[in-house]
């Protein structure tokens, strides 16, 4: 039979998340600690505005880095957070959607991209499809940043770090040190560093440090997925300093001819989501991440979490796969640590459900370990 797939399509397996997502469709209440989306709705204030948008007739194209109103308040943030001045902003389906375009803009065929490991699955896969080289950086066992580890992987076919704090899957939160420490590392070859940041809101134990407020050359990237429980909106903006405002022109012709613009009637309650504040609902995370957490810590090797939803476990036997296997077998969902890694010794647990599906979740896990 005539062969017809292009061959990047073998440089990528079907998401794990996902075939797990479909499996917990097919269960019967089942404890799911597998995917990374909250628990609590989107806040009706911001699905009014989205229902009157559409209402109003806001359901046409935007222009394709979004509606200017938007973009302005974003920039405006920005440069009250982080000093830049003028910002170039372009608001995209996603955080996904923006890394998409970024490595799109960026990487050529052989180009080096440093991933701190475990990492979030995209990355990788980005990276590969556009023939770039995936350098891995081992966090284990504390999945701290390791600088000092990053520094001796740099080439001068390196074009991007990747930061992702807090992290998925680990929950780890950088510390400024840390950032700076990297920061020094990077501007000694003026590397880009990709800061993505969609969890930024969900920092339990002190305030979040962005690596944008330390180092100029930074591809920016937030979004309101996980902070305003939009997972399936897509919504999310990129910006960078006025000095890489390239980066952003390029992204944007890369997005007229792909995603076109992000949905337009969800961008106006975006605007509001700027302003709107959801301290109350991210509060009862740190809740469920000591539940989880006390609940685990003497069955298993765990590292307490300081953001995101996450916790990585190590199986307390055999391979992550294996653990994960023996898991659904008892109606919990949780993902091996594969997908994020390239070692198989742990898995992912999320803990974006109620309080008794964690005490229900930690009771059938401590017994299989």
């Amino acid at each position: 039979m005539k062969k017809y797939l292009a061959d990047r399509t073998a440089l990528i397996d079907a998401s794990g998340i996902r075939k797990i997502f479909n499996l917990a469709a097919s269960m019967k209440d089942p404890v799911n600690f597998s995917i990374g989306q909250p628990d609590f709705d989107v806040p009706e204030p911001l699905k009014q505005i989205a229902i009157d948008a559409i209402k109003h007739g806001k359901n046409k194209y935007t222009q394709t880095g979004g509606e200017p109103a938007l973009c302005a308040k974003i920039a405006e943030k920005i440069t009250a957070q982080f000093g830049w001045k003028n910002p170039s902003v372009l608001f995209a389906s996603g955080v996904s959607g923006g890394l998409l375009l970024a490595f799109m803009s960026l990487i050529n065929p052989g180009d080096e991209v440093i991933i701190p490991d475990p990492y979030f699955v995209m990355y990788k896969h980005l990276v590969n499809l556009l023939g770039g080289k995936c350098v891995f950086i081992d966090t284990y066992p504390d999945f701290r940043l390791h600088p000092e580890k990053i520094a001796d992987k740099i080439t001068d076919k390196t074009k991007i770090i990747v930061v992702n704090s807090p992290c998925n899957p680990t929950g780890a939160v950088y510390s400024e040190s840390e950032l700076k420490a990297l920061a020094e590392i990077a501007a000694k070859k003026e590397i880009l560093i990709l800061s993505d940041e969609i969890y930024d809101k969900f920092c339990y134990d002190a305030p979040f440090p962005s690596i944008a407020s330390i180092y100029p050359n930074t591809i920016l990237m937030k979004g309101f997925s996980k902070s305003y429980a939009m997972t399936g909106w897509r919504l999310a903006y990129v910006a960078v300093p006025q000095h890489l405002k390239s980066i952003i022109e390029e992204m944007t012709k890369i997005q007229q001819y792909t995603f076109v613009c992000a949905p337009s009637p969800f961008q106006q309650a975006a605007l509001a989501a700027l302003d709107y504040d959801i301290s109350d609902l991210i509060a009862g995370y740190k809740t469920k991440r000591d539940l989880m957490y006390n609940g685990l810590k003497d069955k298993f090797e765990i590292v307490k979490p300081a953001g995101a939803f996450y916790a990585f476990l190590k199986s307390p036997k055999g391979s992550g796969t294996e653990f994960v296997e023996k898991a659904i077998k008892n109606n919990v969902l949780i993902i091996p640590g594969n997908v994020f890694s390239e070692k198989d010794t742990h898995f992912r647990l999320c803990y974006t459900t109620t309080e008794d599906k964690i005490k229900k979740g930690v009771e059938i896990l401590r017994k299989l370990a």
